[in-house]
């Protein structure tokens, strides 16, 4: 898959988005301030990712650790979310994270929702973010699972996060 030239600004080539992973929709609120991001859906494996552009960096010209929060958000509450075999909003109670190493402009970063567990109403997941150098940061997450619907905006479903664009 191409990448825009401005992605690396590094002086390299942009790394390539892995085979398997397609692009999410636009249309997903907060998560598009991220895109182009990316996701894999396994059996019940998650994983989401992004190539680090400029505006995914802060004041030190690395990605920000909000970006990497997102991305582990994202892949935690999908984990979670495949394992009880639902497609349903599961709003985040704790997030916690351990910044590893630096991801840098240009390289591909992906979270990987990696060891869930269910309660009746509470799933838990641990998981990785890494780049071709290694693990950039370890995060896990708690999800309460709510006995409603939730609430979605007008004509938006837990489905649409599955939708092809």
């Amino acid at each position: 898959m191409a990448n825009s030239a401005d992605d690396a600004g590094n002086g390299s080539v942009p790394e390539a988005v892995p085979q398997g992973f397609e692009r999410l929709p636009e249309g997903l609120a907060f998560i598009d301030a991220l895109q182009p991001v990316y996701r894999k859906v396994d059996g019940a494996n998650a994983s989401f990712g992004l190539v680090v552009q400029a505006r995914h960096g802060n004041t030190m010209g690395i990605c920000h650790g909000g970006v990497l929060m997102t991305l582990a958000d994202m892949a935690a509450a999908t984990g979670v979310n495949l394992a009880r075999g639902e497609l349903s909003g599961s709003p985040t109670i704790s997030m916690n994270m351990d910044f590893v190493a630096a991801a840098r402009r240009g390289e591909w970063i992906q979270a990987d929702a990696q060891e869930v567990s269910l309660k009746r109403r509470f799933g838990f997941c641990r998981g990785t973010i890494s780049c071709g150098r290694g693990v950039v940061a370890r995060f896990s997450g708690t999800f309460y699972f709510p006995d409603h619907k939730g609430l979605w905006k007008a004509g938006a479903t837990p489905q649409s996060l599955f939708d092809a664009s």
